[in-house]
């Protein structure tokens, strides 16, 4: 049973080529991998910033003045003594 140099040749070579196939592949599959959790950690922090912009902003915006609202901080420099005295006046009225 003695196979041709040829056949042989023919084998190995096709041992080698699907190897080096496989050694390329595998590493096209790996940077894609890289790549994609390179992107979704690069999207999570996108979103991390974005909420936190969000917050900052709502944290330090001025509250809502409702037309009823009286501030009663005395230190607020937007503090009105005699608004204040009539909400007083008008919530024990009611």
């Amino acid at each position: 049973m003695a196979t041709s140099q040829g056949v042989n040749v023919l084998r190995y070579s096709a041992l080698f080529a699907g190897v080096f196939y496989g050694l390329y592949h595998q590493s096209t599959l790996n940077t894609q991998a890289r790549a994609a959790q390179i992107e979704r950690e690069y999207k999570r922090q996108e979103s991390l910033i974005e909420r936190a912009k969000t917050e900052f902003k709502n944290k330090n915006s001025p509250p809502k003045k409702d037309e009823n609202s009286v501030i009663s901080d005395p230190n607020d420099p937007r503090f009105d003594l005699e608004a204040l005295l009539k909400a007083t006046a008008a919530e024990t009225a009611k």
